[in-house]
């Protein structure tokens, strides 16, 4: 549950500069219950929807050395946007993609600060044990 609240607004923040620094980003208020609200229906197309278009366009991927995924990252922001009721607009597909590479980045960046995938360091340790 710690998780999934980190990731929540780790994707609040993210969505919050997104907006702030693209102008093809719109959040109808800057208020934190609308971040809130925005980040967990963001959360949850990333959750339940973005694994089905990962698998569905394999091949593309692959031909594409990957590259692909942006444009599925963009599909999921455009898809908030239309999931949000308003709150949250994105003006295109040219935007989503964007603002889904500003937000990427802007999330493992609030990660590393903030140590959400760091590991018992203790529990990554091999033992070998020689006679």
């Amino acid at each position: 549950m710690r998780n999934f609240l980190l990731r929540l607004v780790i994707n609040a923040i993210a969505l919050a500069v997104t907006a702030a620094v693209l102008p093809g980003i719109h959040v109808k208020n800057d208020s934190i219950e609308t971040l809130a609200i925005v980040a967990l229906v963001f959360g949850i197309v990333n959750a339940l929807v973005k694994p089905i278009f990962v698998i569905l366009s394999c091949p593309l991927i692959i031909l594409t050395l990957g590259l692909f995924v942006l444009v599925i990252d963009g599909i999921m922001l455009l898809l908030t946007d239309a999931l949000s009721g308003g709150r949250f607009t994105v003006d295109g597909l040219g935007w989503a993609i964007l603002g889904s590479l500003v937000m990427n980045v802007l999330a493992q960046i609030v990660e590393a600060v903030l140590g959400v995938n760091n590991r018992d360091k203790d529990n990554d340790k091999i033992v070998i044990i020689s006679r």
